[in-house]
């Protein structure tokens, strides 16, 4: 890794690159200090060290949200957005045409599409916050609640612009990184507490030292995980035209185990908040008190992590489903003179593909939606510490590390087969 990045380093065009999103996650933490005006922010951030789904949100926020800055919302609206344009355009025809066959012109269209929804839920989720915290604000007053909406609204448009300058100009992708950089800003949190839980007599040398441990065994298994891939063998047809003979090569088709990386669990997570968020609108409904609260409200909760593992093994297997296409792929390989060894190309080659995607994605997403939710349940009782050390934070972590790393090194090896060419 050291070795990549040194090389890195010494290409100029790689160099700006990663210089652009060091400056930007600078820009990223300085704005998790912005405050906004007119609401006691001792007083969220007691309710915050109670846990819940106030403490997940300013995990993901990177202490932007117990701060109460203009980032508090973080890029949760955004995320939100993308899922319902996703599953949109899984059932709605026209939306599915302008993502895959629209070209340049569609993915401008879809973007901006998710831009406004951004805005939309930002202001619903920021309206929310509004009436959650209606009895720390300074005043009453419609003016200081207009303010406080439209800080949260642009501090929330401003960090999905952050994250699209971050994946454009910078390397790797910005919303990811930025949710990858606030988890990281909260560790040192996490040990703060777990300093004060051992000088408290509430956690023993023991208990951190065997934590320490499975912490260990959990990032090593991880990025097995990551890192695994499942081969399919390709052989090549030769072919002669003219004197030369082109193909006959064998090769491989390599399927990840996480094919959608760290989405799936991003997702997930932003799922478990909404129903919370649109619980604030009616405090004392039915929904808020025997829906929202009892299965969305408790990250720690038993209830909480049994959906939150259904919703990992659902976005898992459906970002499969996006990135891979069968059909296409064995259409590709027969265009090319491919096939698979002992399958016939054509439909039994999709089919074969099919099936050994289904036997992959099944016991991993099974493995990443263990990962997330057993540790939740082993730190029930040490509030934030539950979070900044829990699965989701490890998975996520894990995650956009690799994928950056894996980005830098496909920019390194394609400038030296560039150099080579000339």
């Amino acid at each position: 890794m050291w070795e990549t990045l040194k090389r890195a380093f010494k290409l100029k065009e790689l160099r700006k690159r990663i210089w652009i999103t060091l400056i930007l996650f600078v820009l990223f933490r300085l704005g998790t200090y912005i405050p906004v005006p007119g609401i006691d922010r001792t007083a969220v951030q007691g309710l915050i060290q109670k846990g819940g789904f106030l403490a997940l949100l300013d995990l993901f926020s990177g202490g932007g949200f117990g701060n109460f800055s203009i980032f508090a919302l973080s890029v949760i609206p955004y995320i939100n957005a993308s899922i319902i344009l996703q599953l949109l355009t899984a059932v709605i025809p026209s939306l599915e045409a302008l993502a895959k066959e629209g070209g340049e012109e569609g993915q401008k269209k879809m973007a901006a599409y998710t831009r406004q929804l951004t805005i939309l839920l930002a202001a619903l989720q920021a309206f929310s916050v509004i009436i959650m915290f209606k009895n720390y604000l300074v005043s009453n007053s419609i003016l200081l609640k207009i303010v406080i909406l439209m800080s949260l609204i642009a501090g929330s448009y401003i960090v999905l612009w952050l994250g699209e300058i971050m994946t454009d100009k910078g390397i790797g992708n910005g919303v990811s990184l930025i949710i990858f950089a606030g988890i990281v800003s909260r560790i040192p949190v996490g040990f703060v507490e777990m300093r004060q839980l051992y000088t408290a007599n509430s956690l023993s040398i023991a208990s951190m030292i065997g934590e320490a441990l499975g912490m260990l065994v959990l990032f090593v298994a991880v990025i097995y995980a990551y890192q695994a891939e499942r081969r399919i063998p390709v052989q090549y047809a030769k072919r002669i035209v003219g004197r030369k003979v082109y193909g006959g090569q064998s090769t491989y088709i390599p399927l990840r185990l996480v094919q959608a990386g760290v989405l799936p669990i991003i997702f997930a997570v932003s799922v478990m908040m909404f129903p919370v968020t649109i619980g604030q609108f009616w405090p004392n409904s039915w929904f808020n008190l025997h829906i929202a609260k009892p299965y969305f409200g408790s990250p720690t909760g038993l209830w909480y992590n049994i959906i939150y593992f259904g919703l990992i093994v659902f976005f898992t297997y459906f970002y499969t489903e996006l990135t891979y296409d069968p059909i296409q792929l064995s259409e590709d390989l027969r265009k090319y003179g491919g096939f698979i060894p002992g399958i016939r190309p054509g439909k039994p080659t999709a089919e074969y593909i099919a099936s050994v995607l289904n036997k992959i994605v099944l016991p991993t997403s099974i493995f990443l939606g263990l990962v997330a939710v057993i540790p939740n349940l082993i730190f029930r009782k040490m509030a934030v510490t539950a979070f900044v050390f829990g699965g989701t934070s490890i998975l996520i972590i894990i995650g956009v590390a690799l994928e950056t790393m894996q980005e830098i090194e496909a920019y390194l090896l394609m400038r030296h087969y560039k150099g080579f060419l000339k």
